[in-house]
């Protein structure tokens, strides 16, 4: 017997640990290789983690568990047989002569895995690493029972880490034994489950068949179909699915399931999320009895609160503030909106003309794209400009890489592409880490002003808000402007104030200015000169 130890695999860099969010597989299912046994959620991303081989899987801990990375979640029995499915279907084609039916062998189909006798050890499933730095991480969620049949690189469990929620693929197929529970911190390389290879895959029983003569019947008349599956009252949701719904607090009869027989998948939570659900479904707790409850805080939020916390105690953070005049960015929106979508297949937003400037100002004022490494300032010659976007496990920060370079349909292009992956769930660890300056929009929800906290490593970040009109002195007279505050939160240990309010105030002039932006921070006259 051959046991594969499956670890959390490093996510990401500066990742030490992950949570198991949901197990996608039961202690002894049949697993898959590559396919994901259970997800993981670190303090940036939840991802799938599939299985290193295909056999029993054997789970070592529990949803909910903090791992680090390299421990052992699951062990695969890859002795186990694969499950076999058996063909009964008549000829397609009927003809007027009698045709005879196959002959389909007995199968003794119990929908259980059944022992092969093979005598292979039994597979470790430790925590692997999801990133440098990741030392733990926590069972966020089993998708596997104990005993359940887990196929190769089937998702056996979710683990949080500090920076995503990663899923744990069994590395072989079997039956799957659980050691941990669910919300248990691990340490990466810690064994957390067992697969026991020498079990086949479960097969079901099929329909009998003899071998008798058959006449060809005449077509059948069109019966009533049944309508599909779609919501949790015909079809049932999995327990990834299901973890996430109760933490949102969804009704799982209002959710549509787009798997198998109606399957509400967990994909399927999140996109309801996204839509925005019912708001009285979150009301539902308020019950007039003035109960508490208590949950465990998920890896995810506890990373965030240290760094957050850690922000404050180990730098000089400032903020700067400024305003903005929007109209001439929405002039030329207004002017250029349905012509730039039909030209390049998006829309152009103000978070482009933003991230357009910022790079330009970047470029005038060095030590804003820079960091402190011990006693020493690293510069980038290069802007990789990090969004900060909402999603149903919170906010996200995906990066742009070489944002310096694109245009305005490819820095919108980018952001829709990074925003939908974190709606889904689906950001990477690679997506999300070595931004040198971020940007974050408050004003989506209404915020006038806020001071954004800085993103470590990086020295600064850049605040937006929302638009309202505002009475301005415009050339001796009161006018009527959509104005934006605008925020720079800035280590003012690298970062003078003359440099911070420069650059706050380099940016304000190229929004005020598109048509300088767009050239380069050059008037049209300079650039038809060559000046």
């Amino acid at each position: 017997m051959s046991i594969v130890e499956i670890k959390v695999p490093s996510p990401g860099e500066s990742i030490t640990e992950v949570e198991i969010a949901t197990w996608l597989k039961s202690n002894g299912d049949y697993v898959e290789l590559d396919e994901d046994i259970c997800e993981v959620d670190s303090d940036k991303a939840t991802l799938g983690l599939p299985s290193e081989v295909a056999g029993t899987i054997e789970i070592l801990v529990e949803e909910g568990d903090v791992v680090q990375v390299g421990d052992v979640v699951a062990k695969i029995d890859t002795s186990a047989v694969a499950p076999q499915g058996v063909a009964n279907d008549l000829p397609a084609k009927e003809e007027a002569s009698s045709v005879v039916a196959e002959v389909v062998p007995a199968v003794n189909g119990d929908g259980k895995p059944k022992p092969t006798g093979e005598g292979k050890p039994e597979i470790e499933i430790a925590v692997p690493s999801p990133g440098e730095s990741i030392t733990e991480v926590e069972i966020a969620t089993w998708l596997k029972e104990d005993g359940d049949y887990v196929e190769l690189d089937e998702d056996i469990c979710e683990v949080d880490s500090d920076k995503a929620t990663l899923g744990l693929p069994s590395e072989a197929a079997g039956v799957i034994t659980r050691l941990v529970d669910e919300g248990t911190t691990v340490n990466v390389g810690d064994v957390i489950a067992k697969i026991d290879p020498n079990w086949s895959a479960p097969v079901s029983a099929p329909v009998p068949e003899t071998n008798v003569q058959k006449t060809a019947a005449p077509t059948p008349p069109p019966q009533p179909v049944s309508p599909a599956k779609t919501s949790h009252a015909n079809g049932h949701a999995g327990p990834a699915a299901a973890k996430l719904a109760r933490e949102a607090n969804v009704d799982l009869a209002k959710v549509n399931g787009s798997g198998k027989d109606g399957r509400i998948l967990k994909s399927d939570v999140v996109d309801y999320i996204a839509a925005g659900f019912n708001a009285g479904d979150v009301a539902q707790g308020w019950g007039g009895t003035r109960e508490e409850s208590s949950k465990k805080m998920k890896a995810l939020r506890r990373k965030i609160a240290e760094r957050l916390v850690a922000v404050k105690q180990e730098t000089a953070m400032l903020t700067t503030f400024n305003e903005v005049d929007m109209k001439p960015i929405m002039d030329i929106r207004k002017k250029y909106k349905e012509t730039f979508k039909e030209t390049h297949g998006v829309g152009v937003g103000f978070m482009s003309f933003f991230t357009k400037a910022v790079t330009e100002a970047l470029r005038q004022f060095p030590d804003v794209n820079a960091m402190i490494d011990d006693d020493h300032i690293v510069n980038f010659d290069y802007a990789d400009v990090g969004i900060a976007v909402s999603s149903p496990k919170g906010l996200m920060v995906p990066v742009l890489r070489n944002a310096e370079q694109m245009s305005l349909a490819e820095i919108e292009a980018e952001i829709r592409r990074l925003a939908i992956k974190a709606r889904d769930g689906k950001l990477t660890i690679p997506e999300m880490t070595g931004g040198t300056f971020t940007i974050t929009n408050g004003g989506v929800f209404g915020s006038m002003l806020s001071t954004p906290i800085i993103n470590p490593p990086q020295s600064a970040i850049l605040g937006m808000h929302n638009i309202v009109e505002r009475p301005v002195a415009i050339n001796g007279k009161v006018e009527i402007r959509p104005i934006m505050y605008v925020a720079l939160s800035y280590d003012h240990r690298i970062i003078d104030g003359k440099d911070s309010v420069g650059f706050l105030k380099t940016v304000k002039d190229y929004l005020e200015n598109p048509v300088s932006l767009l050239f380069g921070g050059k008037t049209p006259e300079q650039v038809l000169l060559g000046l």
